[in-house]
């Protein structure tokens, strides 16, 4: 199987940070990433360097995968030449990728008219100003369309691209990849992003989370949680959505569906058995839960993804 083709279109300055979560991801057997622009040469940063970008947008033109890893200034309308080159990989079938502003670029092509979209929240306003048919959300981390993706600020690009890895390889391999990073194997796009003007509480949660993780067969409840911190369910609640955006309960759902899809893709284990490992007491309540995260059931799960992996192996 040939490498699926990653390929960040880059434009002065540009954001390195932005540009390092994609091919930190991408970084890897599976893909193969390169980077373009618009006019091949130097190309400033906003850390005060430049890099030599050596290909021009015909390396789009080739590409499975275009992100955009930031526009900026975000006032700045993309050229004829770059809308063009995005709007015929788009109708060819190549994904597009936006993180923080580069969805202003991906704006400006029309292609995201009518849709939901994220950016960075400190943008939002402006991108739903200059962009009144899209839809912006700027409350989430990334919201994945399938063909077209967009993610919040900075660090929110790393989720994003383990979210396409799990998409393109499984969630069991997207974890080895956010291993191999230290990252969190999978932060749910639905998640509120972190906004300074937010109270923050001074106690993390990493503790009670690396706990429950590793205790996910355990009849976990809201309660247990709270004890392990020494605090009451309130103020563990407040705590997640201050530090997550997202309630305690849903937060350990969100674990046992990710463990569950993790054992259907490793694993032949019967489906009473992943329930008892991840938590979810009975076969039952796994389907009706596995339904509700993912819109298909943990059958049909398992056979579609040994069905692409058989398909990879030819």
């Amino acid at each position: 199987m040939s490498p699926h083709r990653v390929v960040a279109l880059v434009t002065a300055p540009q954001a390195s940070f932005e540009l390092g979560c994609a091919a930190a991801v991408f970084r890897d057997e599976r893909y193969r990433f390169s980077v373009c622009t618009d006019r091949p040469g130097a190309i400033r940063t906003t850390e005060g360097f430049d890099m030599l970008v050596g290909s021009g947008l015909r390396a789009l033109d080739r590409a499975d995968t275009i992100i955009v890893p930031g526009w900026l200034p975000i006032d700045r309308e993309p050229s004829t030449a770059v809308l063009r080159a995005l709007g015929r990989a788009h109708r060819r079938g190549a994904r597009l990728v936006s993180i923080c502003s580069g969805a202003f670029a991906l704006a400006a092509t029309g292609l995201l008219d009518g849709r939901r979209i994220t950016t960075h929240w400190r943008m939002a306003d402006d991108l739903q100003r200059r962009f009144p048919a899209v839809q912006v959300d700027p409350d989430v981390l990334y919201i994945d369309h399938g063909d077209i993706a967009t993610s919040a600020g900075s660090g929110t690009g790393i989720d994003l691209c383990l979210q396409l890895v799990r998409n393109d390889h499984g969630a069991a391999y997207a974890a080895q990849v956010a291993r191999r990073m230290v990252m969190p194997p999978h932060r749910e796009g639905g998640q509120v992003q972190y906004r300074t003007e937010a109270p923050q509480s001074t106690q993390s949660l990493g503790v009670v989370l690396d706990w429950a993780t590793d205790h996910l067969a355990d009849p976990i409840t809201v309660d247990d949680l709270a004890a392990r911190l020494n605090v009451s369910p309130r103020t563990l609640a407040r705590r997640f959505d201050e530090q997550l955006g997202t309630a305690p309960g849903q937060w350990l759902l969100a674990q046992r569906i990710a463990r569950t899809r993790v054992l259907l893709e490793e694993t032949e284990l019967a489906v009473e058995t992943i329930a008892a490992r991840v938590g979810l007491s009975s076969a039952t309540n796994l389907r009706r839960r596995f339904r509700t995260a993912l819109r298909t059931t943990p059958s049909a799960y398992r056979r579609a993804f040994q069905e692409a992996g058989q398909l990879g192996r030819r």
